[in-house]
């Protein structure tokens, strides 16, 4: 639905090491780093980026707000999710797995990012 997603963050080292090991866990390369020192990462052709505060303010993340990932699979969803445990994100809600929600099975597995964002890698069940 979305071209591209931009979030902010505090520390751009911080966001370079959870999102580069997020997107290599399922296929991806590290970012590409514009120069803007933006971070930009390439998924399902769409666009997403981290950047330093534009307003010279503290990063802060959008309440409420969840950025899907869409999956292959259950595995590769698997693999983003364990992957961004391990390089400082928190797993949050409840674990990996098929949800019944209505007219379809999506399996997800939830995260937030170092910077309070909030994450899911989504899977849409046959």
């Amino acid at each position: 639905m979305f071209s591209h997603m931009m979030v902010g963050s505090d520390d751009m080292d911080r966001s370079k090491k959870f999102y580069d090991a997020l997107f290599q866990s399922i296929g991806g390369k590290e970012a590409i780093v514009d120069p803007k020192g933006r971070l930009m990462y390439l998924h399902n052709d769409s666009i997403f980026l981290v950047t330093p505060p534009i307003n010279g303010e503290k990063a802060s993340c959008g309440n409420g707000m969840t950025i899907g990932f869409a999956m292959e699979n259950p595995a590769q969803a698997d693999a983003w999710h364990k992957a961004g445990v391990e390089a400082g994100g928190t797993a949050i809600e409840d674990p990996p797995g098929v949800r019944d929600n209505p007219g379809m099975k999506l399996y997800l597995a939830y995260l937030r990012d170092p910077d309070g964002n909030k994450l899911c890698a989504l899977h849409r069940m046959d």
